[in-house]
């Protein structure tokens, strides 16, 4: 018997001292791009079950459903573009918050397009929000609020409603809230976005809130509303935002 098992063990013996570890010792990549000569590799059958589906979607996208009569810009410091959509928040803000909301935060980067004069479409509000952000109402401290101006200063500024902010190379030099000037011991409500309000793009300041609430609406449904009440869009630079 122990000469039978020792046979059958043999065999497993020397195929696990013949395992060697393997290692890559080159990589050969490839671009692939993809353009019109990948057409031929469509699937036909999908893409007819898709059509309609297609058709839908792009009539609803290019709904009218407001009217700028003049072009919103964006740019890298205060523009239209970003100051419409800080004051649609902090409107839509004040409306579902039960109490006091101060101030509104955006980032810049966030704000994905300008809108041209004309028509503005479904498909424009989603090209400017793509993200499933949501409204958030934060409560912070005066001297969290002007840690926050201070990353505005380090970093070109970002979008504000509610505030004034006046950067003088590129250190804050005034910071007013409701036309009275920053009381850094008192308490601010600020509106923005759940996405914000865990730091990211330099507002780490964001993250010491004493208070924090949730609306669960998501920021493009705001502005989707405020487009359509509103109907003619309007904008303007108003000084809310000064870096000199």
């Amino acid at each position: 018997m122990r000469k039978i098992i020792g046979i059958l063990l043999c065999p497993l013996f020397l195929l696990a001292c013949g395992k060697q570890p393997k290692t890559v010792v080159a990589v050969t990549t490839e671009a692939i791009e993809v353009n019109a000569n990948a057409d031929g590799i469509q699937d036909a059958t999908y893409l007819a079950q898709l059509a309609p589906i297609k058709a839908d979607l792009e009539r609803e996208m290019n709904t009218q459903i407001g009217y700028a009569p003049e072009r919103l810009w964006l740019g890298n410091t205060e523009c239209p573009m970003v100051n419409w959509a800080s004051d649609a928040l902090w409107e839509a803000a004040k409306q579902a918050y039960k109490g006091r909301v101060d101030i509104a935060i955006v980032n810049m980067g966030g704000i994905r397009c300008e809108w041209p004069a004309g028509p503005i479409t479904r498909g424009n509000v989603f090209e400017l929000m793509p993200f499933d952000n949501r409204l958030v109402v934060l409560t912070l401290k005066g001297s969290d609020v002007l840690a926050l101006c201070e990353s505005f200063a380090r970093y070109g500024g970002q979008g504000v409603a509610g505030m004034r902010v006046t950067i003088v190379d590129d250190r804050v030099t005034d910071v007013n809230i409701g036309g009275k000037a920053l009381n850094t011991k008192a308490s601010y409500t600020v509106a923005t976005s759940d996405y914000l309000a865990t730091g990211t793009d330099h507002m780490e300041a964001l993250t010491q809130y004493t208070d924090y609430w949730n609306s669960d609406l998501l920021i493009r449904d705001i502005y989707l509303d405020a487009v359509q009440s509103q109907d003619t869009i309007r904008a303007a630079i108003d000084g809310r935002m000064t870096i000199l």
